[in-house]
């Protein structure tokens, strides 16, 4: 009888909290919210972020450095197996870039590329960190891993930590993606 009573509490105080007009007014914000993110997510995809894109030309990786907040881009050369050990690492908030050492003369003389890999992370147009071979990434330098790599990027301020709204606002955009791709496969 005393568990009845208890579970009759509960009830009420349940239904008492879902008319409460406080409770209504933080779901429409909580929904604003992740609508606001879930639509950020979305026009950050649409410009290439969270992708990892080899520049052919110069002049376009000066555009993209220049034209988004946040880009890192690893200088590198094909025929190089430590570039492409940190190709594996490279691929949300940032532009990823790799160009090609031979398609940049002019850059990798500006920035004083001499040892590959290099990586260079900007804010603004602005060079704030460089990673010359694997300098700086873990213990043993031939095999870090892409954490190591994550944290000397979330230390230059380039890559920010993913809150947990904006994981779920990057989950529900890819689930509405498959969802409109499965859609296409019917038509």
């Amino acid at each position: 009888m005393w568990h009845q009573a208890g579970s009759d509490d509960e009830d009420a105080l349940i239904a008492s909290l879902e008319d409460s007009p406080a409770m209504d007014a933080f779901r429409e914000q909580r929904i604003q919210q992740l609508h606001s993110e879930f639509t950020r997510a979305k026009a950050q995809k649409n410009q290439g972020f969270g992708n990892y894109t080899e520049i052919k030309e110069e002049k376009a990786l000066m555009d993209l450095t220049t034209e988004v907040k946040f880009a890192v881009v690893h200088f590198s050369k094909d025929d190089f197996n430590r570039c492409g050990i940190m190709d594996t690492h490279l691929a949300a908030n940032t532009r990823f870039l790799k160009i090609d050492v031979e398609n940049a003369p002019f850059l990798v003389t500006k920035l004083k590329v001499q040892i590959l890999p290099c990586v260079l992370a900007f804010i603004d147009g602005a060079v704030v960190d460089r990673i010359v071979g694997f300098e700086g990434l873990g213990y043993t330098p031939d095999t870090f891993t892409t954490k190591d790599l994550e944290s000397r990027l979330l230390s230059s301020g380039v890559v920010k930590r993913q809150t947990t709204s904006t994981l779920y606002a990057d989950k529900a955009a890819k689930k509405q993606e498959a969802e409109m791709d499965d859609d296409d496969d019917w038509d």
